[in-house]
């Protein structure tokens, strides 16, 4: 009985542990889009510098997220953590992965833009698809907050990332609708360029309400199991 007991004890240890370190990786995502909103202000404003300057820190910020990572998968080979428990946290950091990954590409097609005339009204919805994916990651942030210690919240945190997601569709589209009836002024070159900027602000949003999924799995896994 008291093996039993020690070994449930190690259990509840290591999971803590991944989720401390998920929760983690989750705040370090949340500062990359920060700093990709920043950058998308900052090129609106044709303030090159700082653009750049959020764009170095961002790229700091997605190194750390991959360490973190190692980190995470390297807790869950050890001990006997459940299979499904293991695998949900698996796939959760994927997907921040994945986001990262979104979160690079775009500040890299902002690097390549920075020289670049764009019609304002282009600049103004990119930024609001910025301004709504930052959200989308804070309440995400929030999310995993909550969760092991108030999965009905966890949940209704999830559904708000949807939401976020959903706003940051319709900024795509207008900017698709935009490019379309500007294409005969703005280089084909710099058409393409925008497109992939917002095809990665796109994904971003995608990426948080994956991970928002995954979440939300975790933490009908936790009502269940109290």
């Amino acid at each position: 009985m008291a093996d039993n007991k020690l070994l449930v004890w190690f259990e509840k240890r290591r999971m803590t542990k991944t989720l401390s370190l998920a929760q983690q990786q989750i705040f370090k995502a949340i500062h990359t889009v920060n700093e990709l909103r920043d950058a998308v202000i900052a090129f609106s404003k044709n303030e090159k510098k700082d653009a750049e300057a959020a764009i170095q820190r961002l790229f700091a910020h997605e190194e750390e997220i991959d360490a973190l990572r190692r980190l995470v998968f390297e807790e869950l080979t050890k001990g006997d953590l459940p299979t499904k428990y293991r695998e949900d946290l698996k796939g959760l950091m994927l997907r921040l992965d994945t986001m990262a990954d979104h979160v690079k590409d775009s500040a890299r097609s902002i690097t390549v833009l920075l020289d670049v005339k764009v019609p304002k009204e282009i600049l103004d919805e990119l930024v609001e698809m910025a301004e709504n994916l930052k959200e989308s990651t804070i309440t995400l942030g929030e999310c995993i907050e909550m969760l092991g210690k108030d999965p009905k919240r966890t949940i209704e945190l999830a559904d708000k990332v949807d939401s976020y997601e959903e706003k940051v569709d319709e900024g795509y589209v207008k900017v698709k609708s935009l490019l379309l009836k500007g294409s005969k002024n703005i280089d084909v070159a710099v058409l393409m360029e925008l497109r992939d900027l917002i095809y990665y602000l796109e994904h971003t949003a995608d990426d948080c309400e994956d991970t928002a999924d995954y979440i939300r799995v975790l933490a009908a896994t936790e009502a269940t199991a109290t």
